[in-house]
């Protein structure tokens, strides 16, 4: 069974920073992880993706591109986004997720239960 558990959210002021944490537990090791971020009232949005079988391939929604970075270490079975520069619009509830098509906002097989962020102007 596969279980993922994401961390580090919270309430920041506009322009700072946070990075989110993804555990995944069971049989996790996937080619292809990301985020998702969905905000009161609005749809759901794919922030970013990571393809460990094209070296790390990474991919990002504009609206983050150049202030957000994925990673993962399969060592520790962890997903990371690096989030700065944040901005009130980047408040969500965000959540990672297991694709099965590698790019922002791909189908997903796996999600975990999400971590506020909330940013203050």
């Amino acid at each position: 069974q596969v279980q993922l558990e994401e961390s580090g959210g919270g309430s920041v002021q506009a322009g700072g920073s946070l990075r989110l944490s993804c555990l995944g537990l069971g049989s996790t090791y996937r080619s292809c992880m990301g985020w998702f971020r969905q905000a009161p009232g609005k749809e759901r949005e794919g922030v970013a993706a990571i393809d460990s079988e094209e070296a790390g391939r990474t991919r990002y929604a504009e609206s983050v591109k150049g202030r957000f970075t994925i990673t993962k270490d399969n060592a520790k079975n962890t997903l990371y986004l690096e989030m700065s520069s944040l901005k009130p619009e980047d408040t969500a509830m965000y959540y990672c997720a297991i694709l099965r098509d590698c790019r922002p906002g791909g189908a997903a097989s796996y999600w975990g239960q999400g971590t506020q962020v909330t940013v203050s102007s």
